[in-house]
């Protein structure tokens, strides 16, 4: 597989995508992209403020929007927002992608989440339970990062890329 090819790291809130994600970009040399950061620059906020003002469907539909937009461009690592697998449009572009699911156990992710200003309502399990068929369906590889550090997620994607894992301390 070539580090020309883009990368996608999909999970439910909590699961590292960003960390994770910036790790591997940086590896293989390919800019990052991330939802959060996304948003702040084409809608003027993040997930959580767009949500409260516009609604839970709008911010859907702007985080789909990012997934797609990155996708048609030059290969990059794309950390998108769970809800995007609910669109079907989006789980088809990720066929083109070599698309990493970093997850956790239920209470993992929702300790991660806690201290968060995402979204203080946040229930992995019924996230979990909408999303998951769609993860399972587009990754090619599953990260448990209860157990895995970022550095780790980032040396199993290269390895299941077919690419070198450089000593990176």
């Amino acid at each position: 597989m070539s580090k020309n090819k883009p990368v996608v790291m999909i999970g439910l809130m909590g699961s590292g995508k960003t960390t994770s994600g910036r790790l591997v970009a940086e590896a293989l040399g390919l800019p990052f992209s991330d939802s959060d950061q996304y948003l702040l620059e084409r809608h003027g906020a993040t997930s959580a403020p767009i949500a409260a003002r516009e609604g839970k469907e709008t911010l859907h539909r702007y985080e789909a929007e990012h997934v797609l937009a990155e996708l048609a461009g030059e290969p990059k690592v794309v950390a998108a927002a769970a809800s995007t697998l609910e669109n079907p449009q989006v789980r088809a572009a990720m066929r083109a992608a070599f698309v990493v699911w970093v997850d956790a156990d239920d209470e993992v992710l929702a300790e991660r989440m806690r201290t968060s200003k995402h979204r203080p309502d946040y229930d992995p399990a019924a996230m979990r339970a909408r999303r998951e068929a769609f993860f399972h369906d587009v990754s090619d590889v599953v990260c448990d990062v209860g157990v895995l550090t970022p550095e780790q997620v980032r040396d199993t994607v290269l390895r299941k890329m077919g690419l070198p894992v450089a000593d990176h301390d």
